[in-house]
């Protein structure tokens, strides 16, 4: 056949070096010499080789072709990228190693490229033909000598399913014992990080696209996962351990009814200290909990009420600590928003005092933040009487300091529409629903909350940070730990506490306003044309002409 293959193999260097003006990682050969026709020398001289039948004679000429065709799949014309994915797929069985490489490595590029409309280049209809071949190969690829833990096969499995969607469905029931055999061997002994990484994300792309089609497959995902989960758990495999509780967490959030004994059994795990000391373990655990009270708070409260107080514990341990207080305010307010009311009573004044000790402690912009959210939700969830009461109930004209030094000079800092729309609907109900606020000394802070309100509807966010906040430690951590690796594919979706009850904040301050007004002729028209500034009044009069409500 070919004797001259070293000869072949310095042409093909040759004409990649001439041909080659630009290049990224990304796109592969980005500006090409206009002397060299690619597509010409891809029909003449690299198909015939990606052609043979013989996919193990002469390696290097095949890992040349391979190569070529990744390097210059932003040149070649789509027709010709059709033409090689089965060639490619034919590919992934050689013996060669660099040779089944290349091919994982340049079908998952291909898979990468996008076609018009923001879609994929390649389309799933278009792969239908090869789907079964590619998904054979690439498993049966990973069973190859020196392939076991080949981590450019695995980034093509995960980005296969993330391409093909549910044409993947029929074969999951196979592929995920596959996933989860090796899984469990690598558990044994975790050495390859970036192997590791994408097969959790192959795992939860199996789990999301099959349960889009059919959530009830959920449970099928529990029985093969869970097996191997205890075990990680069980011996602590540091590397996986976060994995794990994003893996549980997207399957857990899946479930319509009520939360499993599976996960049931597992949640005083969850709380134990040592799990929390790691940085790594602390976003997905909080995730976890949080879809553990989101699906289970009525289950939590009835049969696991002594847990309660190691719940308020994790939360004392992350408001305590600059880098994850955020964090604990997720726990937090996840509590407030789904446990039952009678379950939590006892312990709300205390969750307050915590957090005006860290308050004194350490008053950061990212903690005030993420105050201003709570107190708000905390209002709309209990009611803004509720909330005056708490704080009043601490320490007298608490509440009128609260709003005072934090709430009107800082509600500008709250970033995230989620965020805004909590903080408007909280302080529309102290505004509307709080007779403290009429009739007390509080009274001289309604204007300047409700121009902070309409301040937060219609000024650009601060972003300002105080200059001292520069210096400020964020814990230094004593010794190496497992970063947390966030899982593309176990992407939560972002949460709405109020959902549709609110639609619009604005027109809700106009209608709270309006119905405010008609409770007490005279004073809240008063009260606004003494100390609201002109531009604020001239938006609350486009909110009330919007809401077709007027004040009296």
């Amino acid at each position: 056949m070919l004797v001259n293959w070293k000869h072949k193999d310095a042409a093909i260097y040759l004409v990649t070096s001439l041909a080659s003006k630009a290049q990224t990682a990304k796109h592969g050969i980005t500006q090409a010499n206009e002397l060299v026709n690619l597509t010409e020398f891809f029909v003449n001289h690299i198909l015939t080789d990606l052609n043979s039948q013989n996919v193990n004679e002469f390696p290097v000429l095949k890992a040349d072709a391979i190569k070529y065709v990744m390097i210059f799949r932003s040149q070649l014309p789509k027709e010709q990228l059709l033409q090689a994915v089965p060639l490619l797929v034919a590919h992934l069985q050689a013996e060669s190693t660099v040779e089944h490489t290349y091919a994982a490595h340049a079908l998952e590029r291909l898979f990468t490229m996008r076609g018009p409309n923001n879609s994929t280049l390649i389309t799933p209809t278009e792969m239908a033909p090869f789907t079964e071949q590619l998904l054979n190969n690439l498993f049966k690829a990973l069973a190859l000598p020196g392939s076991s833990e080949n981590e450019y096969i695995m980034k093509a499995i995960m980005r296969s399913f993330s391409l093909l969607q549910e044409t993947i469905v029929p074969y999951i029931p196979t592929l995920i014992g596959q996933l989860t055999h090796k899984l469990l061997l690598v558990s044994k002994n975790p050495s390859k990080p970036h192997f590791n990484h994408y097969l959790f994300e192959s795992l939860c792309l199996s789990i999301r696209i099959t349960c889009k089609a059919n959530p009830t497959t959920v449970g099928s995902f529990e029985e093969a996962l869970f097996p191997v989960f205890t075990e990680i758990l069980q011996n602590d495999v540091q590397e996986f351990v976060p994995y794990v509780f994003q893996v549980m967490s997207l399957l857990l959030e899946i479930h319509t009814s009520s939360i499993p004994n599976s996960y049931m059994a597992l949640f005083p795990h969850l709380l134990q200290p040592v799990l929390w000391e790691r940085a790594g373990n602390i976003p997905p655990l909080v995730r976890l909990l949080q879809a553990y009270l989101e699906k289970g708070a009525a289950t939590i409260a009835s049969s696991a009420a002594d847990k309660i107080p190691g719940l308020l514990g994790v939360f004392q341990k992350l408001i305590a600590s600059k880098a994850n207080d955020h964090q604990g305010f997720y726990l937090m307010n996840s509590i407030i928003e789904h446990m039952p009311t009678e379950s939590i009573v006892q312990y709300r004044k205390q969750i307050f005092i915590l957090l005006f000790q860290r308050l004194q402690s350490s008053k950061t912009t990212k903690f005030i933040k993420s105050f201003m959210v709570f107190i708000n939700l905390y209002g709309v969830k209990y009611g803004a009487i509720a909330l005056q009461e708490i704080f009043d109930s601490i320490q007298p004209k608490m509440f009128g300091m609260v709003l005072e030094k934090i709430v009107i000079p800082e509600v500008q800092k709250v970033s995230g529409p989620v965020e805004k729309k909590i903080c408007a609907v909280g302080i529309t109900k102290i505004l509307t629903e709080c007779p403290a606020m009429m009739d007390t000394e509080y009274t001289k802070l309604w204007t300047p909350l409700l121009q902070a309100l309409i301040g937060l509807f219609e000024l650009p966010e601060d972003d300002s940070i105080p200059d001292d906040e520069h210096f400020i430690d964020i814990e230094d951590t004593a010794s190496y730990q497992t970063a947390f690796s966030q899982l593309a594919f176990a992407g939560k979706k972002e949460h709405d506490p109020i959902g549709d009850a609110v639609s619009n904040p604005k027109i809700l301050l106009a209608q709270s306003l309006h119905k405010l007004s008609t409770a007490c002729p005279g004073r809240v028209l008063s009260m606004l044309s003494t100390s609201l500034n002109a531009e604020a009044l001239r938006y609350l009069q486009g909110y009330l002409q919007a809401a077709s409500v007027q004040l009296v």
